[in-house]
């Protein structure tokens, strides 16, 4: 296995200036993600020098078998973080051979949202709380815990350290480490309430790239796994029974939020988020209900309650907030599998765009 090791992190720059391209996309069922290399001539780092790809979207639940040909259109660089030097991931959406984006490419609404100029002019922020369980490969139960048995109840594991506490930290240092090295705006890390739960945070991040750091970094986190003979999972309530489910709080704030007075900017946007809650619940992710229950530090699912400081209210809003007068927001709703691409984007709809 050192051998092989070794074949795989040779550095190709020594005899070589070819450089391998990882095209990253999103599958059919809108959270897998699927990739494939090719061999560029040499380094790129502008998106316009990258050439459009294609695959058997038959295969992925994304065309039929007498059509099958989907075209991958490159949208973000990241350095790559398993190859290394020039190495890149590209990060793609993928359209029809006429040009036409499909279905399952939520990117292009939310880019044609978030480049709107009302929206572009307050340059939304975005920093999501992305969390995910680590499970054990072939049971599919939590890293750590007895299979078919429970650990002991909550309480010591968030943020908690030794052996019998936290469970994967090599797998979430990676993950950090490799998220810096790729470029992806990645300030934070921290054990969550249950055990073999864990959070990365992404951002602050303006506009769609929010969205693109997110499943770049959601990719690297599965590829790690997959080194590490792990499973992560996105599902927002993994375990039934009394213990936290997993979420992906999204913070927002606007250029108008952010400047004095933004409070009364705040607290008029987080109406208008109350009036379209069903709309917004809708959009925030499948099983959802299972985990906004009104317990566990969340709100029923049928109801929208904000407050300051409150981490069982749909929207939080932090006493650094209040205090200074402007700032930011907590939408604490959307799931663990949540699409980025259709949360940001709504978000920035209902309170900039629309008119109730």
């Amino acid at each position: 296995m050192s051998l092989l090791s070794d074949i795989i992190n040779l550095n190709l720059s020594e005899v070589t200036d070819k450089t391998i391209a990882e095209y990253i996309w999103i599958g059919g069922s809108g959270l897998d993600l699927r990739s494939k290399a090719r061999t560029l001539a040499g380094p790129v780092t502008d998106l316009s020098k990258l050439p459009k790809w294609n695959y058997d979207g038959s295969s992925t639940g994304q065309a039929l078998g007498e059509d099958s040909e989907v075209i991958l259109y490159p949208q973000a660089i990241f350095r790559d973080p398993f190859r290394r030097g020039n190495h890149i991931l590209v990060l793609c959406d993928a359209y029809t051979p006429a040009g036409d984006p499909i279905p399952t490419n939520k990117r292009y609404d939310a880019a044609k949202i978030l480049s709107h100029p009302e929206v572009a002019a307050e340059e939304p922020w975005y920093g999501i709380e992305q969390e995910y369980t680590l499970l054990q490969k072939n049971v599919k139960w939590p890293l750590g815990w007895p299979v078919g048995g429970f650990p002991a109840p909550q309480g010591p594991y968030y943020c908690g350290i030794g052996a019998d506490k936290a469970f994967g930290r090599d797998i979430v240092g990676a993950h950090y480490n490799a998220c810096l090295h790729a470029g992806i705006n990645i300030t934070g890390i921290n054990g969550e309430v249950m055990p073999a739960q864990w959070e990365f945070q992404v951002g602050p991040s303006v506009g769609i790239s929010a969205a693109d750091q997110l499943w770049v970094a959601r990719y690297i986190l599965e590829r790690i796994t997959e080194i590490a003979g792990a499973v992560v999972s996105f599902d927002p309530k993994p375990i039934q029974g009394d213990c936290n489910g997993a979420g992906a709080h999204t913070n927002y704030s606007t250029k108008s939020m952010r400047e004095d007075g933004g409070y009364e900017v705040i607290k008029k946007a987080i109406d208008k988020l109350g009036l379209r809650h069903k709309h917004h619940i809708a959009a925030y992710g499948e099983g959802n209900e299972r985990r906004l229950t009104g317990k566990h530090e969340t709100t029923d699912i049928n109801t929208f309650l904000w407050g300051v400081a409150d981490r069982g209210a749909s929207i939080r809003v932090g006493r650094d907030t209040e205090k200074a007068g402007k700032g930011y927001f907590e939408d604490r709703r959307p799931a663990s599998n949540m699409d980025p691409y259709v949360v940001t984007s709504l978000i920035a709809e209902t309170t900039i765009l629309w008119k109730p």
